[in-house]
């Protein structure tokens, strides 16, 4: 079975270079897409999961630095690299302050800037191979087994879909805390879409069923930015 390749947002107003660029991670079996401003790249990362993003920080209509902000509003767990020709220490450090996995100054060389790409995907999937490992948990009153798809209690079991299996994972792992509408529907469901958001939602009501055996525990909806599972530590 062939390996599917990891998709890089390149967010670039230079159009030669972001054009040779794109080139040369598309001929190391990169899926990339390129845009050419702030608001473009916005709207390429809301619509689709990327594995990790390439940002120019001086660029027309939103800059590099204001893209990362609301790109981390997003998800906080996607690798960003800053590409910049500034070399001010107080720029590099604003864009390390932003949660940049690196920051690289114009010009580089393009084989160097490839490796770091390989080594932080590898980190990242590395670290999450390790957080799935987990596949039993305790929901207040409520066993969970995302390896065998069951929620037990009181001695019955329920089988759940693909799904719904995989959307409780994702709440069990972020228990007691935020867990992110989008980061749910780009993992889950592939892309932030208004129908998947639907779908999600439905979902949502079918978990909240299964689990109402156990007043202690709840799927809180925190308005516009996802849920929380909160339950008995």
């Amino acid at each position: 079975m062939e390996k599917e390749k990891y998709k890089v947002l390149l967010v670039e107003d230079d159009a030669n270079f972001g054009q040779v660029l794109k080139n040369y991670l598309e001929l190391n079996d990169f899926v990339v897409e390129l845009a050419r401003d702030g608001i473009l790249g916005l709207a390429a990362f809301r619509r689709e999961k990327f594995d990790i993003c390439l940002l120019d920080v001086m660029m027309p209509n939103m800059d590099g630095f204001t893209l990362a902000e609301e790109i981390r509003n997003v998800d906080p767990e996607v690798p960003l690299f800053f590409l910049s020709a500034k070399s001010m220490k107080e720029d590099i450090l604003s864009g390390y302050k932003l949660g940049a996995d690196d920051y690289i100054t114009k010009p580089f060389d393009s084989e160097v800037l490839l490796h770091k790409i390989k080594a932080i995907l590898k980190r990242n999937q590395e670290l999450q191979e390790k957080q799935h490992s987990q596949v039993e948990f305790n929901i207040g009153g409520y066993h969970f087994n995302s390896k065998l798809r069951t929620l037990e209690v009181n001695g019955s079991a329920q089988t759940l879909s693909p799904k719904e299996n995989e959307l409780l994972t994702m709440l069990c792992e972020y228990k007691n805390d935020l867990l992110p509408r989008e980061a749910a529907l780009k993992r889950i469901w592939g892309s932030d879409t208004y129908f998947n958001g639907r779908s999600m939602d439905v979902y949502i009501a079918k978990l909240r069923k299964y689990l109402k055996e156990d007043s202690a525990v709840e799927i809180v909806n925190i308005h516009g930015n996802g849920f929380r599972l909160v339950a008995p530590e």
